[in-house]
């Protein structure tokens, strides 16, 4: 029997399979192509957000990086994070863990733009990189 080994930033299967039914369904990757590991573009998602790195610097376990942000954008617009979170706190409201009258979102990941510390607010990356 293998043991699949947990790295940083990367979900447990406990994790994936309170995530797992909440995505969408997998979808074609297009003549000659197979579909993309949903856990795996999951992974990825999480490794940028939690490192705050460049879209382009997703290390190559979790695939191309534009495979991972044309998905990460695609389930924004569909919803899907907004059903993710939903699902997660029904689960914690059934087991009493949730307090309804304090809720909030630690903001200690985000990361300010150049404008903010003062830089000049025009982007000169690169047109094809998303900013982060």
């Amino acid at each position: 029997m293998e043991i699949s080994r947990m790295r940083r930033h990367e979900l447990t299967d406990e994790q994936w399979e309170l995530v797992r039914p909440v995505l969408p369904p997998h979808r074609n990757g297009g003549p000659g192509r197979k579909p993309a590991d949903r856990r795996r573009m999951f992974n990825g998602m999480i490794w940028i957000l939690r490192t705050g790195a460049p879209w382009r610097d997703l290390p190559d376990r979790f695939g191309p990086w534009k495979t991972v942000y044309h998905h990460y954008q695609q389930w924004r617009k569909e919803g899907t994070y907004d059903r993710i979170l939903e699902a997660l706190q029904v689960r914690l409201d059934a087991k009493g863990e949730i307090d309804w009258d304090l809720w909030c979102v630690d903001g200690s990941s985000v990361r300010a733009s150049r404008a903010a510390a003062g830089a000049s607010s025009e982007s000169t990356s690169d047109p094809e990189e998303p900013e982060n």
